[in-house]
């Protein structure tokens, strides 16, 4: 297994600043974020690590090189809009995008994408999985023709009430992932796991890697912190943020040696990275620095 970080919380840095702290912080890997070149529509979005957009054969062998030569492997290209947009004109933007990071992803012999499967929020689920059908295969078809795996995170995006209330993310659950997994059994179709989802939708996060062994393609390694008394109060049904906060590992309630004990039982080799989403550490890049170190530390433990 390999340790390595997520680059959205470096939106400060460019490619060669992330990738030399990636490298002075002895991480093995990264995901990159490659979102288009513009304004952010939310939190940790609209970040651009790698261009793709103003990528030629030049700069692919220049990241190649400069990568090699510090020891950093690119675990994914990540870009995580949601796909299935009801705006058909944003959607069929978004899908141009995962197909273009796709091409590049080839070109660096990364061969990963990492993204978000995308909902109708005020559709069923039933009706989201005919949409995923129309929209997902032709995608992973093209992604199989370049040799390039897509993961999937299973963050449910339903944290703000534009979002609200069905989220614009439909894999949210192992029985809604066993359902698109029939629809689109491709084996370059996989999970971008993250335990932290599942700790506040009150679901088992271990038994998942088992189930799901041949399908987790990449790891997440970010915590959450459930406050119980305010779930409680507002119940199951509120918005997400108003009963729990990301937080760094081990800051949070997953047990991380359980977690990876479990990874390590399936013969799990791939990037587990660190992904840093905790406000508690945002007042300054110095603050967020200090969040990866004390993750990285905490983690160097398992990984």
């Amino acid at each position: 297994m390999k340790l390595g970080l997520v680059s959205a919380i470096l939106a400060e840095m460019n490619f060669e600043e992330v990738i030399d702290y990636v490298a002075e912080n002895n991480l093995e890997c990264v995901e990159l974020m490659c979102w288009p070149k513009g304004e952010a529509e939310r939190r940790y979005a609209g970040v651009t690590h790698i261009d793709v957009d103003k990528l030629n054969q030049e700069k692919v062998n220049y990241i190649k090189s400069y990568c090699k030569e510090r020891n950093v492997e690119i675990s994914a290209l990540g870009y995580y809009p949601n796909t299935m947009d009801p705006d058909l004109e944003k959607r069929d933007f978004y899908i141009e995008h995962i197909k273009k990071l796709v091409k590049v992803a080839n070109l660096l012999g990364v061969n990963l994408v990492t993204t978000f499967l995308g909902r109708v929020p005020d559709k069923t689920v039933e009706e989201n999985l005919e949409i995923c059908k129309d929209v997902w295969e032709p995608i992973i078809g093209f992604a199989e023709k370049n040799k390039v795996k897509i993961a999937i995170e299973n963050c449910p995006m339903l944290f703000t009430n534009d979002e609200w209330p069905g989220g614009k993310n439909l894999m949210t659950t192992p029985y809604i992932w066993e359902k698109v997994f029939e629809l689109i059994p491709s084996s370059y179709f996989g999970l971008n796991y993250d335990p932290s989802h599942f700790v506040w939708q009150q679901l088992d996060y271990i038994q998942p890697v088992y189930e799901f062994a041949d399908r987790i393609f990449h790891i997440h390694f970010k915590d959450v912190k459930l406050f119980k008394d305010k779930l409680n109060r507002v119940g199951i049904m509120a918005t997400p943020l108003q009963y729990m906060k990301p937080k760094i590992p081990p800051f949070g309630d997953i047990k991380w040696e359980e977690f990876v004990s479990a990874l390590t039982d399936i013969g799990y080799k791939g990037y587990a990275c660190i992904e840093i989403e905790d406000k508690a550490f945002e007042s300054s890049l110095d603050e967020i620095k200090k969040s990866i170190n004390l993750s990285i530390n905490y983690m160097r433990q398992y990984v």
